[in-house]
């Protein structure tokens, strides 16, 4: 017989539109307001349940239930008045050590989460919360790079025993003086191939070599930066307790953060455009060294002066031993011996051998914590936008090596809520380089509700006016393309749901424009059903024909839309992905509804007998 599927077909539909309503089911029941409570230092247990529940307990604050896991508390309330209520009582009651967020938490019942099924994430603009647009400071990730091969290049010239004046750098570059000419030219000879990211120019004249980062190498730097920092933030983000945010690159030098649900900007703000890190120095000299230097500011060709927090000069070697890019760990803790802040600081191997290596030769010698802080600030004057970059160095410590250590160790003389929040930025690493937020939109959860029912509305209008259409246009095969439509949106929230995909207002409107692609395999089938009919073929050869003769026009509509969907994704911004993203689940699905769907119910109800007239 012409129009027959095999039974294993007709069974992985069965399956695929189980599997699907399964995985949609989540999106049906809702989300609780509710309060995620998380430690900076350590992951919290049942102990620290009771706690919270004692804490609103005392407040008389009704709650739906409280669920302790992965070192996180998440408690839920029945409406979000309450939820703020509660936020505000237990920042009171647990204090500065705790972080707490707002959060909206998936009804799901507990046999579906034991499937791992849960509904799709809602981007900012359905659910409210902050967006920030970041700018990375490229001038200063070049600089960073330039000045750390500053220090390179005095190393190995040093061990290369070649002789030299000077090694300075300026907005042009790299400056090497030598005072003999011989010596210029030994450089010359050997600096290339160390350094293959310069581009070395002798002046004989001068003695002098300049040194400028190739384009290359440049090119590369910034990318580097850029990644980095996309990773640091969201380290960062994560350490804050926000759930579901959002943080993608945005052109060559841009960061978009979107922080769903958040409600302290000023907080995040200072979370996330820190660019604290630490450098380790050894000492050099004597404290009335020190104050010499200060006095006549003069330092030594292998030191750099400093000051204390109290003003107090000291001169610390140029060489680093370690810097916060080797540090993996950090916690905000007190010294047993003095009872004050301390935070307690562990390296990577390369760090830690470093370090092992410096102690071990200078025990008894003085060492420097170096506290570096960049930021970026923009003044207007008349119609002249201006950055200043500003970098603020201080010694935070500087204590004498009893012993040798390597990997685990504490920092000392830092106040209690500067200890914090440094243990919290060591702890999600130090950004590449300096970023400003140039751009600030908040979305109230009144606005993003809003948008949810209006999105929310535009598909269910859309929807039934594509059945309404189907239903009275094409009879009887309009309800079974009504039957596979209703699949395909079935199959769509579970796609996105199992892919945890994040939900905007581009992508509702993609899944508009889907539910109109989807129906027009049909109406491309239907046609030629009918088509194949008024030549005079018989209404089993004609459902044949049509499915046949109609696959490869359906088939080039849907492979261009999917390619530009992939160019839209690929190349495109936030919202943009957004519509690609349920633009391209759309295709990839209506393809499998609109085809193999429709196919077997018109194979059950028309292949197995003899039929004069098709209900088209």
């Amino acid at each position: 017989m012409l129009n027959q599927y095999p039974l294993w077909k007709y069974i992985l539909l069965i399956v695929v539109l189980l599997f699907s309503s399964l995985y949609a089911l989540p999106n049906l029941y809702g989300e609780d307001p509710a309060v995620q409570i998380s430690h900076r230092t350590k992951a919290l247990v049942e102990e620290d349940k009771l706690a919270v529940e004692q804490a609103l307990s005392e407040k008389q604050i009704s709650i739906i239930s409280t669920e302790a896991g992965q070192g996180r508390i998440l408690v839920r309330f029945n409406d979000t008045e309450t939820q703020l209520i509660a936020a505000e009582a237990l920042k009171h009651a647990l204090g500065k050590q705790y972080l707490i967020a707002l959060n909206l938490a998936p009804a799901t019942p507990d046999w579906l989460r034991a499937l791992n099924a849960g509904p799709m994430y809602l981007g900012l603009d359905l659910r409210g919360g902050v967006h920030f647009l970041m700018e990375v400071d490229m001038v200063a990730a070049i600089k960073r790079l330039e000045e750390s091969m500053l220090s390179d290049i005095r190393s190995y010239l040093r061990d290369e025993k070649i002789r030299y004046r000077g090694v300075r750098r300026d907005d042009a570059g790299l400056h090497i003086n030598f005072r003999e000419l011989a010596h210029l030219q030994q450089a010359a000879e050997v600096l290339p191939r160390q350094f293959r990211d310069l581009k070395f120019t002798e002046n004989e004249d001068t003695l002098t070599i300049k040194a400028k980062l190739t384009e290359v190498a440049a090119r590369a730097e910034k990318k580097s930066a850029l990644q980095q920092n996309i990773i640091t933030l969201r380290n960062r983000v994560n350490e804050l307790g926000v759930a579901e945010p959002v943080i993608q690159q945005q052109g060559d030098s841009r960061i978009v953060v979107q922080l769903p649900g958040i409600q302290d900007t000023a907080g995040a703000k200072k979370i996330l455009g820190a660019t604290a890190t630490l450098e380790f120095r050894m000492a050099e000299g004597t404290r009335a060294d020190w104050l010499e230097a200060e006095r006549t500011g003069r330092t030594p060709l292998n030191a750099i002066l400093y000051h204390e927090r109290d003003g107090s000069p000291v001169l610390l070697s140029r060489r680093v031993i370690v810097t916060g890019d080797q540090i993996v760990d950090a916690a905000s803790t007190y010294d047993t011996e003095k009872g004050t802040p301390a935070v307690t600081v562990r390296l990577n191997s390369k760090g830690a051998d470093k370090m092992n290596d410096t102690t071990r030769e200078n025990i008894g010698n003085p060492m420097g914590v170096v506290f570096i802080e960049n930021k970026i600030e923009t003044k207007k004057v008349g119609d002249t936008i201006t950055k200043h970059r500003t970098t603020t160095k201080e010694v935070i410590n500087v204590a004498t090596i009893q012993g040798q250590f390597s990997a685990r160790f504490q920092i000392t003389g830092l106040e209690s809520q500067e200890a914090r929040d440094l243990a919290l930025l060591l702890r999600a690493g130090s950004l590449r380089a300096p970023v400003e937020i140039i751009e600030e939109r908040t979305v109230g959860p009144s606005l993003g509700k809003d948008n949810i029912e209006k999105g929310f509305m535009s598909v269910v209008i859309g929807f039934c006016l594509v059945l309404i259409f189907m239903a009275f246009y094409y009879k009887g095969f309009g309800i079974i393309a009504n039957l596979a439509l209703t699949f395909n949106l079935v199959v769509i929230i579970a796609v996105l749901s199992l892919l945890q995909a994040t939900l905007t207002l581009p992508g509702i409107a993609g899944i508009v424009l889907t539910v109109g692609m989807a129906v027009d395999a049909n109406v491309l089938i239907f046609e030629r059903i009918r088509e194949e009919i008024k030549n005079g073929n018989s209404p089993q050869a004609s459902i044949h024909s049509g499915y046949e003769k109609a696959f490869s026009t359906i088939m080039d509509a849907n492979v261009t839309t999917l390619l530009v969907a992939i160019v839209l994704f690929t190349l495109g911004t936030g919202p943009v992905k957004g519509f690609a993203i349920t633009l391209s689940i759309g295709i990839l699905t209506s393809m499998f509804t609109a085809i193999v769907g429709t196919r077997a119910i018109v194979n059950m109800l028309y292949g197995n007998r003899e039929i004069k007239k098709l209900s088209i």
